[in-house]
């Protein structure tokens, strides 16, 4: 159930990237059981990192808080709409509902013209769109390669896991 009190959490957050230089205006909480169990603010240029988004990062600091990488039951705030990326980590993560501040439309209104020596730029629309396709399907050149050897690996790990070693 939504909580206004979280996502004023997560506006301050982002807020934080007014005086801290490397950040941007990104922030999120990953609240479990009424308390907040994770945040996070993009730190992208800060950490030469591009995955380290403001919900990513949320996602990481309740991972390790609650020692666990299964966070059913939680809920994330964030102040912005999340890219597809954000997404599939909430996925990923399990996170069972998402409340979000300003959408994307708000986002490339207000960073959609700054020159890409303040911001590198990134197309919303495009990550949608390609990250919905098989990654044979999309317009960045892949290839597979020794797909079998890497298929017995797997199926190796997935073997010890079912017999529990």
């Amino acid at each position: 159930m939504y909580d206004e009190t979280f996502m004023r959490r997560a506006i301050e957050i982002s807020r934080q990237a007014l005086d801290t230089p490397g950040t941007e205006p990104f922030g999120a909480v990953v609240v479990k059981g009424g308390r907040i169990v994770g945040e996070g603010i993009n730190r992208s240029v800060m950490n030469h990192d591009p995955t380290s988004h403001g919900e990513t990062e949320a996602i990481r600091d309740a991972c390790r808080n609650l020692r666990t990488v299964d966070l059913r039951g939680c809920a994330l705030y964030t102040s912005c709409e999340p890219c597809a990326l954000c997404v599939a980590a909430m996925g990923i993560a399990g996170i069972s509902v998402l409340y979000y501040a300003a959408d994307m439309d708000q986002a490339g209104a207000a960073l959609g013209t700054l020159p890409e020596s303040a911001r590198f730029p990134i197309d919303p629309a495009h990550l949608r769109h390609e990250c919905g396709h098989p990654v044979a399907a999309r317009r960045m050149p892949a290839s597979q390669h020794l797909a079998a050897s890497a298929a017995e690996v797997l199926n190796a790990w997935a073997a010890r896991a079912r017999s529990g070693g």
